[in-house]
């Protein structure tokens, strides 16, 4: 017998434990070598631990247990699949073959069978022609009424009733006590019979909360607890871009492979107000007061074990393709937990977007240590007074949260301000902020 060890990987400098969310393969499976075996939480990110070969596994750690770094998750026996490559996936398709012959004759009903006169056992199913076979109708189901639509599906995907009527849900205690209604004759009489009403429930479920959950909350505490955060308002009428977006998406698909987005454009008037408005791009380090010349953006993203903030670095020097592509490979990441610690950290400013999931208006929290938080809202249409007539435009309301210690009201509320001003003229972002016109002009 040939066992190698499995040992915790190092997600980061300062992390000494992980806890062991998940396992992804079942204790005595046989694995293959670089697959995914167990979903790893630190407190700043998820990670995967990965089987280095073939083998039978054996687990050493439980799930929900915390685990030091370079301490033993599981055991991997290699001679299970000496000398075959494909054992693994002969063993799984065996054991997927049994399985399911002990599910099927665990749910097949019992067959009757009979004698005949020269004493043979024949099976009630087996006694059937191959027609009566085809038409085994185990219910009377002549009461059943099917709509003209529902029986147009079944005709098109070619289903019988029976097949139908077998596939739904198991029978409920309200399903039969509404079928000994009916045999008694209340559904016959001309009021009809009233739906039985659903017993409320009451039930709950109690779970652990992840590591990377009880971080997150943790540093939102804290964020309420030892800054001096304030929040200031403003709206931006997003038909420019909407308008770009609409005249040039075909050719920008075309050209670069992935649609033209709002982020990107959010993004870019962003790092462009920020070098502007340096006090913005600061963060505190005990005494000191660091501010960065280069622009890493910080995008919240929604991901199935909670929010993640991977960085987009030196945004300054992106377009707007660069930064769409590079959105979306970090969002993908982030839905299937392939972050990695260096991918969401050393951020200078952040956005988050509520407006995905229909906010209208909301306070953003700073994402410590930076100073400063922009937060994107809905898009809808509101009358609004332009040149002195009333008219329909697409409307977002923007919010910048700020830490009041290091960013002046002044300076947040001109920050906000000069971003709603590239948001609406998004051609001056070509010129890094100057306005087009006194570009050409050089003045």
């Amino acid at each position: 017998m040939a066992l190698i060890e499995i040992k915790i990987p190092s997600p980061g400098e300062s992390i000494t434990h992980v806890e062991l969310f998940h396992w992804l393969v079942k204790d005595g499976s046989v694995v293959k070598k670089n697959t995914e075996i167990a979903e790893l939480e630190s407190d700043k990110a998820t990670l995967m631990l990965v089987a280095d070969e073939s083998g039978k596994i054996s687990f050493k750690a439980a799930e929900g247990d915390m685990i030091e770094v370079g301490s033993v998750a599981c055991t991997i026996d290699t001679s299970v699949t000496e000398g075959l490559d494909n054992k693994d996936e002969i063993d799984k398709a065996g054991e997927s073959k049994k399985d399911n012959k002990q599910e099927e004759s665990a749910t097949k009903p019992q067959e009757k069978s009979f004698k005949t006169k020269e004493g043979k056992d024949i099976s009630e199913e087996n006694s059937q022609t191959d027609s009566d076979k085809k038409v085994k109708p185990q219910v009377d189901h002549e009461k059943v009424k099917v709509t003209p639509l529902a029986q147009k599906v079944m005709d098109d995907n070619k289903l019988t009733l029976n097949q139908v009527l077998e596939g739904l849900r198991r029978l409920r205690g309200e399903d039969v006590e509404s079928a000994i209604q009916a045999l008694e004759g209340i559904t016959e009489s001309s009021t009809p019979a009233p739906k039985l009403k659903k017993p409320s429930g009451r039930e709950f479920k109690t779970e652990k909360m992840s590591s990377l959950r009880r971080k997150l909350s943790e540093r939102l505490v804290s964020v309420k607890n030892e800054t001096a955060m304030l929040t200031t308002f403003n709206e931006v009428d997003m038909k420019p871009i909407m308008d770009i977006r609409k005249k040039h998406q075909t050719q920008f698909v075309e050209k670069h492979g992935i649609k033209l987005g709002i982020m990107s454009f959010f993004m870019k008037a962003a790092s462009v107000a920020l070098q502007e408005f340096p006090n913005v791009n600061s963060m505190i380090d005990g005494e000191n007061l660091v501010t960065f010349e280069y622009t890493d953006i910080s995008v919240a993203v929604s991901a199935p074990k909670g929010l993640m903030v991977p960085v987009l670095r030196n945004v300054e020097n992106l377009g707007l393709a660069e930064i769409e592509k590079e959105i979306a490979n970090l969002a993908d990441k982030a839905r299937n937990s392939k972050l990695s610690i260096p991918e969401m950290t050393g951020g200078t400013f952040t956005i988050t977007n509520g407006g995905v999931f229909g906010s209208m208006m909301s306070t953003p929290l700073i994402n410590p240590p930076q100073s400063a938080i922009l937060g994107m809202h809905n898009i809808i249409d509101r009358p609004v007074a332009i040149d002195g007539n009333v008219v329909v435009r697409p409307m977002m309301y923007i919010a910048l949260s700020y830490d009041h210690r290091v960013i002046d009201g002044k300076d947040s509320v001109s920050f906000l301000k000069r971003i709603k001003n590239l948001l609406e003229n998004p051609t001056n972002l070509l010129f890094s902020g100057s306005s087009a016109e006194k570009s050409l002009l050089e003045i």
